[in-house]
């Protein structure tokens, strides 16, 4: 079983190898596909200007919440932008993973 979760593990890295931010396809297939300013797409997301520039901006987190808004605003799949985002995040660590020092935990043997 474990060599098997292992393998699935392998094989889901090698297919999101860098997947691209979540901020920076809503800049480009929502924001400007629409023709609007960060300013206004805040002001109709009800966020402020440099909480949305942000994430566009791909230095912050799509949020549960701005997943929300977009999907009300603009009718993105919620799940597909968390998806994105999980993806992001995933490659990301996937990344730094060796600078985690972390043993494999044997469990003792049975007395």
């Amino acid at each position: 079983m474990l060599v098997y979760l292992n393998q699935l593990t392998e094989e889901k890295t090698m297919s999101m190898l860098n997947p691209v931010h979540p901020g920076s396809i809503l800049r480009t297939e929502i924001i400007e596909a629409h023709g609007l300013s960060v300013t206004e797409a805040a002001k109709t997301l009800r966020v402020s200007r440099p909480t949305l520039s942000s994430l566009l901006n791909a230095r912050a987190d799509l949020s549960g919440d701005m997943a929300v808004r977009f999907e009300k605003a603009f009718g993105v799949d919620m799940e597909t932008l968390m998806r994105m985002q999980n993806s992001y995040d995933i490659a990301r660590t996937r990344k730094r993973e060796k600078t985690i020092r972390v043993s494999r935990f044997i469990p003792r043997t049975a007395a």
